[in-house]
């Protein structure tokens, strides 16, 4: 069973770009969706904004 949310971390082992980094991406994400500070983004919501395969990010996420 795989999770649902990514966090920093996930996305820094994805690309290989710093924390800092992995943090304004998915504040990114949250802006163009409109979500709030306390909502969090998925995994297929970080995979369509960076234009990559779902099956490809829940591999780095197991």
């Amino acid at each position: 069973m795989s999770r649902v949310c990514i966090y920093p971390k996930d996305i820094q082992i994805i690309t290989g770009k710093s924390e800092r980094q992995c943090r304004n991406i998915i504040n990114a994400i949250k802006t163009k969706l409109n979500k709030e500070k306390h909502q969090s983004v998925t995994v297929e919501e970080f995979s369509i904004y960076m234009g990559l395969k779902l099956v490809e990010v829940e591999k780095y996420i197991k």
